[in-house]
């Protein structure tokens, strides 16, 4: 399984070195960014963790951030971690999904516990998206084509799959061929996992 990336984005150089060493001791990935904008830049959305914001920084602040990652559409879940926070402005942020809004020195097994809980959400969420993906990919597959995908999968050759589905070797061979070509995918392993997401995400797909 992938390591939760946790990202730190503030302003304060020292801080992002302690609280990155925290992190990394508590067995996370850490990346820091100084601003918001290097943040937006650089970062890979599609890793699975959490972002740890400042709210006052120079140029965007924290929340300005996360009003241009609501409108991207970015679901990386959000810890705000300021010194300079209020009821209104936490209720705010929480309001537009921030997952919590901690006020700095936090103590350090709360910021721990908070980003574990965070980064937990960030992977339910992949998961539940690769589930949702595979079941629309093998939902593409004709009834016969499913019946040739589950052969491979197995590991049986074509010839094998012909006799067992009581069709001819070209005609598996078709089906094959577009079985990888609508999934994407050639090997045997990959077909298999994609048939395990689908059966995940859907029950039966079939």
């Amino acid at each position: 399984m992938t390591t939760m990336l946790v990202r730190l984005v503030d302003d304060d150089e020292e801080l992002l070195k302690s609280t990155a060493f925290l992190l990394r001791m508590a067995g996370f990935d850490v990346l820091t960014y100084a601003s918001a904008e290097s943040f937006l830049e650089l970062d890979d959305a599609t890793r699975p963790g959490c972002l740890v914001l400042d709210q006052r920084m120079p140029g965007m602040t924290g929340m300005e951030l996360q009003e241009a990652m609501v409108e991207r559409s970015e679901t990386l879940p959000i810890i705000f971690l300021s010194a300079h926070g209020d009821i209104p402005m936490a209720m705010q942020a929480v309001h537009r999904g921030a997952e919590d809004f901690l006020v700095k020195p936090a103590d350090p097994q709360v910021l721990i516990e908070a980003v574990r809980k965070a980064c937990e959400k960030s992977i339910e969420a992949a998961s539940e998206g690769a589930e949702t993906d595979a079941v629309a990919l093998i939902a593409q597959l004709t009834a016969r084509e499913r019946d040739v995908a589950e052969g491979v999968a197995k590991g049986l050759l074509n010839k094998q799959i012909a006799d067992e589905l009581g069709i001819s070797l070209v005609t598996v061979k078709m089906h094959r061929g577009n079985v990888t070509k609508k999934l994407g995918v050639k090997s045997a392993v990959a077909i298999a996992e994609l048939l395990r997401r689908a059966g995940s995400g859907a029950g039966a797909v079939r």
